[in-house]
């Protein structure tokens, strides 16, 4: 199951994964998607390892700020990931 995150200005949609287990190590993946006149833009990185599992419509530069993006917010998408997704109240 994917949660939702966030939303980015240029309308990319980034959700999560819950907290997996694979190999002993606590993976979560990223997914970054965004409409477009044909369909949509789509990425996936798997942290910790920040290995992208695949890339469709991103430039070089969007991978790199994915990337900061998700070295500034892994503590979080960790947190969520283990929760079920972002609670508000």
């Amino acid at each position: 199951m994917m949660y939702p995150y966030i939303t980015l200005a240029d309308e990319t949609e980034i959700t999560h994964s819950e907290l997996l287990d694979r190999d002993d190590v606590q993976t979560v993946e990223v997914h970054f998607e965004r409409p477009t006149e044909h369909g949509f833009d789509s990425a996936r990185c798997v942290l910790p390892s920040y290995r992208w599992k695949f890339n469709n419509g991103y430039s070089n530069a969007e991978i790199a700020f994915f990337e900061e993006l998700l070295r500034n917010n892994a503590h979080l998408l960790y947190r969520y990931a283990k929760q079920g997704g972002i609670h508000c109240a």
